[in-house]
């Protein structure tokens, strides 16, 4: 069965479903990596992609802004010049009541009866004004940060924004 589109659950519509003891198969998170880069220098700059609205955001989506942004600095800064963090981890289960399609489907489907749903995948619930993704780095790689996390965020599903933290 294919993946719905990521506008189904982008929005924080319910209580928060974080309990993984008490639902059982869920997927593993996509985010292979949080930290990446040079971990063990002190760069002197922060930059911070920003959400704009609160809203929840797919693993998968998460994952295609960690290796856009991380690519992109890798190219432009060169791999030992930066730290990128991802700052948000994903906790929110996201269940779907499947139905079944096709013939004989009106036989074999439950309609809403017992309709709590089966786990489909994951997610980060982020507030509005909640860091994102951290780059940090030296002063003459602001610009290629920058443009790697402008890249990154059309990958999210939120309105952001970059701030330049030091």
């Amino acid at each position: 069965m294919s993946r719905k589109p990521a506008r189904m659950y982008r929005f924080v519509k319910q209580q928060s479903n974080t309990r993984r003891e008490y639902t059982g198969g869920i997927p593993n998170s996509r985010i292979s990596q949080f930290v990446m880069g040079n971990r063990k220098i002190f760069f002197p700059s922060k930059i911070n992609l920003i959400a704009v609205e609160s809203c929840q955001i797919r693993d998968v989506a998460l994952e295609a802004a960690r290796i856009t942004a991380n690519r992109t600095l890798t190219k432009k800064a060169g791999s030992l010049d930066y730290k990128l963090t991802m700052r948000i981890h994903p906790h929110q289960i996201l269940r779907e009541n499947k139905q079944a399609t096709g013939a004989g489907a009106d036989r074999v489907s439950q309609g809403m009866r017992k309709s709590f749903g089966k786990n489909v995948g994951i997610a980060a619930r982020i507030k509005s004004n909640q860091i994102i993704i951290t780059v940090d780095t030296f002063e003459k790689n602001i610009i290629f940060a920058k443009e790697a996390l402008k890249k990154a965020s059309s990958k999210i599903p939120t309105p952001c924004k970059i701030d330049i933290a030091s």
